[in-house]
């Protein structure tokens, strides 16, 4: 805050401008509030928090803070995993999840436009309802929002055919640190005037603008889908079936991975009938739609027997296909049963997997902790996921010694140390080792021009 300012007049002039009820500072109100799913992420004592109904409504709380500088912490539905919606001391949490309304949905131009609230779940269903899909698709897609995708960039279980969020952002109206509106992007397919504004502010976390309405790009509906599971003795037979399905030809609709640690752990959690002998699990789909997908299956299921799978199943029916695909989706449930968990997300050419999976399993015992390795395998993007006792601080500084081990080995391979998690403060002290200091300075620049009083979720990402 300013040397003239204080907690007090803050608060009267953010409430002055606000509807009723608008503005909260119980303290336990604002203690569920100041932390994402993130572990052992600093978290700060925010000043109040806001639910934003409206862009009027983040217009009025960016111009107050611009005026006292006063920190903007801007929230989703607080679902990340790398702390970036955590609270810093004395901000404003600037919660986005009532502006939860999809403004429109344009059929012919296959586009939607919607509020950052609104759940991916929420939205994928109410386009399919126009026979659209939006492909995007996070694990957390029931609880995670639109606004909190595209500010991670987030990609999801079928990214190996149709890509990430940022390949669907069209537009955006972004208010700036000073309380501006800016619109960019547009609603054509094709557009390159100016600079591509709408890549810059996908992915930036939070500290360059609070997203308001993104316009995103839809494909026509797909066919259900048809699944095979293939099951290997060990992990290292399953990642080398996943490099041949790259390479045979057929682009699945989606390719995942799981360990032994996460298949037994799903399989103990929620009785899913698994193999206890089961060493690792390939789940992968196909909705290229009626002989073509089952042509795709059988091909695909034909190339993880030959790569040395124990056991094969092809699911024929979507429902059953979405019964082994619930394995996958509750991974992290699973593993959460197990004890406190870090969970890694890193990426690596897809070449590297076994070597990856291996490494981690070493990883695992010089650490003494369990990891489990689960991920989309199609585009190398894993999740390591670092099992230990959270009151245990031994086994605490272990399981971080793990966590960064991980994301140097990804670099090691040719990687990154985040795929589609964010950077948040969890990863902070290694980006500068993977994108080198001319481009750390850059990034500073960009973010001084933008926002010059350092006011837009400080200490994210990198620091200022």
């Amino acid at each position: 805050m300013t040397q003239t300012s204080t907690a007090a007049t803050v608060l009267e002039a953010l409430e002055s401008g606000l509807p009723d009820g608008a503005v909260r500072v119980d303290a336990d109100i604002i203690a569920a509030y100041s932390m994402d799913r993130a572990t052992y992420c600093p978290v700060g004592e925010a000043l109040a928090l806001v639910h934003a109904r409206s862009t009027a409504d983040v217009q009025h709380v960016m111009r107050l803070a611009s005026e006292h500088r006063v920190p903007v912490v801007p929230q989703g539905a607080r679902s990340g995993l790398s702390g970036a919606a955590n609270a810093v001391d004395g901000c404003i949490l600037l919660s986005l999840e009532k502006m939860d309304q999809l403004l429109e949905i344009d059929a012919p131009n296959r586009l939607v436009v919607t509020q950052p609230g609104v759940f991916n779940a929420t939205l994928s269903r109410a386009v399919q309802g126009e026979g659209l899909y939006y492909p995007p698709d996070p694990s957390s897609w029931e609880f995670c929002s639109i606004g909190g995708n595209v500010s991670t960039n987030s990609g999801g279980l079928c990214c190996v055919k149709y890509g990430v969020t940022t390949d669907y952002v069209l537009g955006f109206e972004i208010v700036l640190a000073d309380g501006q509106v800016l619109r960019t992007g547009r609603r054509t397919v094709k557009g390159v005037a100016g600079y591509d504004l709408v890549k810059l502010f996908v992915g930036s976390e939070g500290t360059l603008g609070v997203i308001t309405e993104i316009t995103l790009m839809l494909r026509q509906e797909t066919e259900l889908p048809l699944t095979v599971a293939a099951v290997y003795s060990s992990a290292r037979d399953a990642a080398d079936a996943v490099s041949q399905v790259v390479r045979c030809g057929v682009t699945p609709s989606l390719l995942e991975f799981m360990d032994r640690v996460s298949v037994q752990a799903v399989n103990a959690a929620f009785n899913m009938g698994i193999a206890p002998e089961a060493g690792a699990l390939v789940l992968a789909q196909s909705d290229a739609g009626g002989d073509r997908s089952a042509a795709e299956i059988a091909t695909i299921a034909k190339v993880l027997e030959s790569a040395g799978a124990i056991e094969i199943a092809v699911a024929d029916d979507p429902a059953e296909g979405e019964l082994l695909l619930a394995a996958r989706r509750e991974v992290l449930t699973a593993m959460e049963k197990l004890g406190t968990t870090m969970i890694d997300d890193v990426c690596v050419p897809r070449t590297k997997l076994a070597e990856l999976v291996e490494r981690v399993e070493q990883v695992s015992v010089e650490c003494g902790l369990t990891i489990g390795v689960v991920g989309h395998a199609g585009d190398g993007n894993f999740h390591p996921t670092v099992v230990f006792d959270g009151q245990d601080p031994d086994q605490v500084a272990r399981a971080k010694k793990a966590f960064d081990d991980i994301m140097r080995i990804s670099l090691d391979l040719g990687g990154t140390i985040t795929g589609e998690h964010g950077v948040g403060v969890l990863k902070m002290e290694l980006l500068e080792q993977e994108i080198g200091s001319l481009s750390l300075d850059v990034h500073r620049r960009i973010k001084a021009s933008l926002d010059p009083l350092g006011i837009l979720n400080p200490g994210k990402v990198f620091t200022t």
